[in-house]
This record gives structure tokens, sequence and C-alpha cells, in this order.
């Protein structure tokens, strides 16, 4: 195992990037912005050049460093190739390949939510847990998986997708995958707002949320932390649709853990609470003592997820 590894999380503004030691301790992490032109042509050559940069600054050789792991913001299948990225420009894009071509180092590339997940089980709150789930709630809803210190990302990349869970059947209304129900639709971000406003239309009650124009999911928690009834209602409708798929999750793969990441999991120690109900109605016994928690590692999960990657790989 060499000295060195860099973790790199590519999101559509910024690239986030880590140096570290190969004990998996953070030296410095910096961003750099992500330039989106020509379909993303510069993208690798970017980060190509802040490494080197980087390595420069701190005196550091090429030859000490293990090698790069970096998350994307799309599928990645098992060779390392992107097969459409929108948020990037890029179409078919075999990264690994291409970036170690420009580095002259060992690149390994995964979904960002798989790395972030790999990141919290790295260093993370799941860092003492052999399997654990990360489910992010964000603007949409996704998930990674982790067993044994290893990413389980499916033959197409696609595993952990748990936004797209089916929840429920009467929905009217279609997902952004085309498919009506999907979990993404009540437990992202928009969609704790959705279920607010639709509960708030076809309800009489007060409720505070009411007297806010466009309000968010953190108004919503918030209202439901300082006793709003309704509010509470709407919390609860949204964690049982929640506590339930985390139960699909646990009944599938039986993870040590759960962790929830992403805006939504801000809300803190209510939203366990109101999960954990559900939770435990639907779960199969043998999986009912799975513990539920939340990220530790915020927006750095991404990278230590990225460094924790090669680690793992070399060791």
């Amino acid at each position: 195992m060499k000295d060195y590894v860099f973790g790199v999380d590519v999101g559509g503004t910024t690239i986030k990037m880590g140096l570290f030691k190969s004990s998996g301790d953070l030296i410095e992490k910096w961003e750099i912005p992500t330039d989106t032109s020509d379909g993303g042509a510069n993208i690798l050559k970017d980060i190509s050049k802040a490494v080197d940069d980087k390595l420069s600054e701190k005196g550091i050789d090429k030859s000490a460093v293990e090698g790069i792991g970096m998350g994307i913001p799309g599928p990645v299948d098992s060779k390392g190739v992107v097969n459409r990225c929108v948020n990037l420009g890029w179409g078919v894009m075999p990264v690994e390949e291409e970036l170690a071509k420009l580095t002259g180092l060992k690149v390994m590339a995964g979904n960002d939510a798989n790395v972030a997940a790999m990141g919290e089980s790295f260093r993370g709150a799941a860092k003492d847990a052999d399997s654990s789930v990360m489910i992010t709630l964000g603007t949409g809803v996704g998930a990674g998986i982790v067993i044994g210190g290893r990413i389980i990302a499916g033959h197409n990349g696609a595993a952990g997708e748990c936004g797209h869970i089916h929840v429920k059947d009467d929905e009217p209304e279609a997902c952004g995958c085309g498919n009506h129900g999907c979990l993404e639709q009540y437990a992202s971000a928009t969609g704790v707002v959705r279920v607010a406003n639709r509960m708030l239309t076809d309800s009489d009650e007060a409720c505070r949320l009411r007297d806010i124009d466009d309000f968010t999911s953190k108004d919503v928690f918030d209202a439901a932390r300082d006793g709003d009834e309704f509010a509470l209602k709407i919390v609860s409708e949204v964690c049982s649709i929640l506590g339930k798929a985390i139960a699909k999750i646990c009944n599938v793969v039986d993870p040590e853990m759960v962790v929830l990441g992403g805006g939504v999991s801000n809300a803190g120690q209510i939203l366990l609470d109101e999960i954990d109900p559900a939770f435990k109605e639907e779960v199969f016994h043998g999986a009912r003592n799975t513990e539920i928690c939340l990220a530790t590692l915020g927006n750095d999960a991404g990278i230590f997820g990225g460094a924790g990657m090669i680690i793992e790989a070399a060791e």
C-alpha cells in the first residue's frame, strides 16, 4: 500500500477533492468548478490537473499515490464506464480508463450514492458495521449498499435505486422515472413538500405551513418539532411510507445498519422516531433489530468514500 490516495466527488456544479493518507486520514480537501461545456470534455482533464497541482504543492511524488477513487452522479458499470450522465453532459464515458491515462494512476469510479455509502462505512456512522445501507434523502432518493468493505453496485451499476421502490398503488402523478407511486415521490425533499401540499388541500385543519409561501421540507419538520399537530401528521405520513420502504430493503439485504443522509436527514431525531413504528411493523422478524441512524460525514461522504474504495481494494 502506497502512502497517499485521492478521493473525488463529481457534482454538476463543483468537484470536491480530498488528499488522504493511506490510513484514511484526511490531509486536505478543496473544490474545483465542474466545467460541463463541450459535453463535459474538460472534466477529467481538470481533475488530473488538480491532482498534479496538489502533489506539486505538497512535494509528493506521484509514485507515492495508490490511486484515485471517485463518485459520479450517474450509473457506473463494473468496468468503470458511465452510460449517460445528464448533469455532466456525458454519454458513454470510460471514466476509469480515461482518467488513468491522464494521471498514470489507478482509478476506481462508482455511482455517487454508492461512493457516499462507502464513505459512511469507511469513516462515518457505519464505520463499525460489517454491512450497511445508506439512504440519501435529497432532491431525489438513492441508496448505496456496502458489505464487507465492498460496494454492491449491481451488473449495470444501478443497485440501490431505492427511490423507485413502488410504495403506493393509487398515485395519479408520474415520478421522474415515468412510473407511479415511487418512494422518491414522498420521501425526497420535494416529495415531503408534495405530500404536505396535498394533505393541506384535503383538510381544513390549522397549520402554520399555510402562512409560509413556498415552504420547504425543513419547514415541515420544524413545524412538527415545534408541536404543530397537522405538520406532525404530515411527517408521520411521510415517515410511515419511508419506514415501510426501509423494511423492504432490510428484508432483502439484511444489513447491520441503515444510515440516513441527505438534506431531509437534517430533520434529526424526529425522523428516526417517526420511522421506527412503521419499520418495526413491516420488517421481517430476523431483521427487526437493524439499527437506523443518521449520517455523520455530510458533504464529505463522497471524498471519504472515494478514498475508501482505493484503500479497501489495496488491502
